[in-house]
């Protein structure tokens, strides 16, 4: 019985998943509290880590479907159409048809540590990855849409070997050398986008604390460019910096005064 076995040892077995079915009748059956919350604990990973599992399944039906035929596909997805500055940056992922990872989701669903978690070993597992990125000069230049657009373009050339079909959120993206499938919400139906929306998300934030560094004034750290108070009230106290996209709005009105 359990009841001769330490909570300790217990939580060990449960944390290892050394667990068989007469093992958690048993537990059970100990009156202890401390079991009962270790088991409560167990069973709510134990759930946690199915539908985990389950989502990874149904995000990789536009996957599966091409590698059945023996296609290459690239998610593509970009991070930073909406900030007054920095730049926008896309990544391209092939992950291939072994990739396995439960709980992989659209960026802004995981919290910054699971994404930086998921960063390291989608660069580590993944077949390819590329990256692209147009700064604020080419998004004033193009317009923030098309700039994003060359984004992508950029991230498919970075990778090691280009792919028979593309899977984007929602951009129809033109002029490529293969076929293109725009998903509306694909960074929450397909992992090869969702794995392409980390990419692209953790590669900008990275590069705006590094702008941060030269420009603390405007707190980038923490607001990695959107337009929050704070960034709003310094640009009124020092004027936009060359990173700041000078066809936005209130960038652009300020610069009309």
């Amino acid at each position: 019985m359990t009841s001769f076995m330490k909570i300790s040892e217990i939580k060990e077995r449960l944390d290892r998943d050394q667990v068989s079915d007469s093992f958690l009748e048993q537990l059970h059956m100990d009156d202890r509290k401390g079991v009962h919350k270790l088991v409560a604990a167990y069973q709510k990973r134990k759930q946690k880590e199915s539908a985990q599992q389950e989502l990874f399944v149904k995000m990789s039906k536009f996957e599966k479907k091409h590698y059945q035929l023996g296609n290459i596909v690239a998610g593509i997805d970009e991070a930073g159409r909406g900030p007054l500055a920095g730049p926008v940056v896309a990544a391209a992922v092939i992950l291939g048809d072994s990739f396995y990872l439960p709980g992989l989701n659209d960026s802004k669903q995981l919290s910054s540590q699971t994404r930086e978690e998921y960063f390291r070993y989608i660069t580590q597992h993944a077949t390819s990855y590329g990256i692209g990125i147009a700064d604020s000069q080419e998004i004033d230049k193009l317009n923030i849409y098309q700039a994003s657009k060359q984004a992508m373009r950029k991230a498919v050339n970075d990778l090691a070997f280009q792919p028979d079909h593309l899977l984007v959120d929602a951009v129809p993206l033109d002029g490529m050398n293969c076929t293109v499938e725009a998903i509306v919400k694909g960074d929450q139906k397909s992992v090869s986008i969702a794995a392409a929306s980390i990419i692209a998300k953790v590669t900008r934030d990275r590069m705006m604390l590094e702008l941060d560094k030269s420009y603390p004034m405007y707190q980038f750290k923490a607001n990695k460019g959107y337009g929050t108070k704070t960034h709003l009230d310094a640009l009124k106290t020092y004027g936009a910096a060359p990173c700041h996209r000078k066809s936005f709005s209130p960038i652009r009105e300020q610069i009309m005064e």
